[in-house]
């Protein structure tokens, strides 16, 4: 069940000047790989790292000068962080329309499927202080799951107490050398996928997708297992971008060579402070709209802010900054979906 490729529609975001554009995807898109497959992965991912991971060097510059919280200003605007749940827009099977929970946790309805993107419906996290803005939809408010997709390993993007609330028969769509933790966890229908592998359910295509970014979730497991995101494929070609957790570069414009026409790119904009110490793995809001126009989105929704304070920019900032970015890119004001916390979207 391959999916056909559509040419890049001329409403797209316009492509970064130096960026180069290709009339098809490269290489073809893969056979969607058999559900559930067992299969056997390498010890560790170093090799896919495309910058080094933080030596003792950097430790010791950032234990001098480091900041990983907002001081009394930057946390001044908490109460204004956009937060209007509502209820989940009542779709049919043919509809595509999206819900920001919060962080990097969305309910993609695609293909009549109800997809989960890194579930965390937890109030705290491990090592980082409460979320500061509630969850954008009641746990009880959401219709079945029908599968749910892993972005990476870190807590903020793998949150165990919110995965254990689903049927352990829910179809699961990981990276590579993740399953184990799943199956440790009596899950049952996990799919994992190496970049640029893909896997069906019901009619929708699940690629995943490269990231610049890296695993970690004990002492001792560092790159065990790989990182990415996911373009989510709609029975009737329309595609939506899923970035995970990232920072800028390369591989953005690969992905939108490869699925050319994607129709919203969810990407992250903030926890990028301090910026030498967390540009390799985390956009800044200027480089998340150059990743759009990149990918080739015709819009993008922010993500990946105004959730957990995991860094040290004002919790305001991301949002001040994407819209400026976005402004003066001059893209239109339309495409940029800057939803509040619990809103939705329907694409039409």
């Amino acid at each position: 069940m391959t999916q056909q490729s559509r040419p890049v529609p001329s409403g797209s975001l316009p492509a970064r000047e130096g960026a180069t554009t290709a009339p098809a995807p490269y290489p073809p898109l893969a056979e969607p790989r058999p559900p559930a497959e067992r299969r056997v992965w390498p010890r560790a991912f170093h090799d896919r790292l495309t910058a080094p991971l933080p030596g003792l060097r950097a430790f010791a510059r950032f234990a001098r000068e480091g900041a990983v919280r907002p001081g009394p200003a930057g946390l001044a605007d908490i109460p204004r962080l956009p937060y209007e749940p509502g209820p989940l827009p009542r779709v049919g099977t043919r509809a595509v329309a999206v819900t920001w929970v919060g962080h990097a946790s969305w309910v993609v309805r695609i293909g009549g499927l109800t997809v989960l993107t890194d579930p965390v419906w937890s109030r705290r996290i491990l090592g980082t202080p409460a979320r500061v803005t509630p969850v954008g939809v009641a746990w009880e408010a959401l219709p079945r799951v029908d599968a749910v997709v892993i972005s990476h390993n870190h807590y903020d993007h793998l949150d165990a107490p919110t995965l254990r609330r689903l049927p352990r028969e829910t179809p699961v769509f990981a990276p590579a050398g993740l399953g184990r933790w799943f199956h440790r966890r009596r899950f049952t229908r996990v799919t994992e996928l190496d970049w640029w592998e893909a896997a069906a359910l019901g009619g929708v295509r699940f690629d995943f997708v490269p990231a610049h970014h890296w695993s970690k979730r004990s002492l001792t497991d560092t790159c065990r297992t790989l990182w990415g995101g996911w373009v989510l494929t709609a029975p009737d070609g329309r595609r939506v971008y899923f970035a995970g957790d990232t920072g800028y570069g390369h591989w953005f414009g690969r992905i939108g060579r490869r699925y050319p026409g994607i129709d919203l790119a969810l990407l992250p904009i903030g926890a990028y402070d301090p910026r030498w110490w967390l540009r390799d793995v985390h956009c800044d809001p200027e480089e998340a709209v150059r990743a759009a126009r990149d990918v080739g989105a015709r819009r993008m929704a922010p993500m990946h802010w105004g959730t957990f304070v995991l860094s040290a920019e004002p919790v305001l900032e991301p949002l001040t900054r994407v819209r400026a970015a976005w402004e003066a890119a001059g893209l239109p004001r339309e495409d940029l979906w800057d939803l509040p916390i619990g809103a939705s979207r329907v694409l039409e």
